[in-house]
């Protein structure tokens, strides 16, 4: 007798994963957290971490006043604009104006998102058919492969050299049906700043190849020893032929607040725009305000910010000798033989981020984090200096 058909076993089967979700790499960073926590479980001395990309201090007080007398008000919990406030929009561009001496529209040539962790992906999703190569510096930001991964592109490589102190090498990069090239400067993770005529060069590259210019300029207020912040988009010709990326994450302190900006060539803003008014339904207005006060506030705090990852650069070549620190909030560390990431965790019980997550040429290397505390960045430096 047949079981009543409320009762029969059915099989379920899980709906095949498409294509585009299959070719996504390991997402480093998760990847690298579930290393460390399994590693924190083993008795021993507490982690240490020198590794995280995370500001250790927040935003300065102006800023999350404005957030919480702006979340206090009865008018703000509806949707925002789609494509963000105006007044957001133009405060970004009166920055660009007075800070890197670039002139934009903030009507057409600003475009809002939720972090330019997004706005990697969808840069790639609006400029590169499948098919197509979007060229990588290498080494790279990890999240950087996500990008023509999604948008079914091929990857090509932008080579960076030690021996060329970090400067793009395009005479090297990929030629053919290249729809876009990033990079980034001041470098995550070789924490230079702008080589000369590295700009330019990448808008003859732009021109040789059809390819548009995507500039990660996350850590474009953090440099150091007297330099002063150098945007893409002060190079001649850089709007027609790319954009620039900017975070408020590293200079305000606001990582987890989600907010960014794609600033430049108004036809990819106008992709990107397009793109997330079919995918979002804008930010929080009240971050916003609190973006805009940042923005147009007192810009002591980003200086100071900057100051202290100095002296904290300054202190890690003293005990470790010289390298290259130009700004960022990182160093770059080759490791001598027999040092390796996963000796340096389980023998010293010290967190850094293994460069093999950061391209082919990473390997070798260490990324160390500046985004600490004076107490933490001593003891880690203790125990690294053992190490090496």
């Amino acid at each position: 007798m047949k079981a009543p058909a409320s009762k029969r076993h059915i099989p379920t089967r899980a709906p095949t994963r498409p294509a585009r979700i299959e070719r996504l790499p390991e997402q480093y960073f998760g990847a690298l957290l579930a290393r460390v926590a399994a590693q924190a479980a083993v008795k021993g001395e507490p982690l240490l971490d020198l590794g995280r990309g995370n500001p250790e201090t927040g935003p300065p007080a102006h800023i999350i006043d404005a957030l919480t007398k702006a979340a206090e008000r009865p008018d703000v919990h509806g949707y925002s604009p789609f494509r963000g406030l105006p007044e957001l929009r133009e405060a970004l561009a009166e920055r660009y104006r007075t800070h890197y001496s670039v002139e934009l529209d903030p009507h057409s040539e600003v475009a809002v998102v939720p972090g330019t962790k997004t706005a990697i992906v969808e840069l790639s999703l609006v400029l590169a058919e499948e098919g197509q190569t979007v060229v990588l510096p290498d080494p790279y930001y990890p999240d950087y492969p996500s990008a023509p991964a999604l948008a079914g592109a091929r990857t090509g490589l932008l080579p960076l050299t030690p021996s060329r102190a970090w400067a793009p090498d395009f005479s090297r990069a990929p030629a053919e049906d290249v729809a876009a090239v990033y990079f980034n400067y001041p470098n995550n993770p070789c924490a230079v700043a702008v080589p000369d005529g590295a700009f330019e060069q990448a808008i003859e590259y732009a021109h040789a190849t059809g390819a548009a210019v995507v500039h990660d300029f996350a850590y474009g207020d953090l440099v150091f020893d007297g330099r002063e912040p150098r945007s893409f988009l002060a190079a001649p010709g850089a709007k027609e032929v790319g954009v620039e990326m900017f975070s408020m994450s590293k200079s305000y302190g606001m990582a987890g607040w989600r907010v960014g900006f794609v600033v430049g060539n108004a036809e990819i803003v106008e992709r990107i725009n397009l793109l997330n008014d079919h995918c979002r339904v804008g930010i929080f207005r009240p971050i916003q305000e609190a973006c805009i006060a940042a923005l147009t506030g007192p810009q002591d705090s980003v200086a100071e910010r900057r100051d202290t990852y100095q002296r904290r650069r300054d202190r890690v070549l003293e005990v470790l000798g010289p390298m290259t620190c130009e700004g960022t909030f990182y160093l770059w560390l080759e490791l001598p033989e027999g040092v390796t990431f996963e000796s340096l965790l389980t023998e010293h019980r010290l967190v850094v981020a293994p460069g093999e997550g950061f391209g082919p040429s990473g390997a070798g290397w260490v990324r160390l984090s500046l985004a600490v505390s004076d107490e933490t960045l001593e003891l880690g430096l203790e125990r690294l200096s053992r190490a090496l």
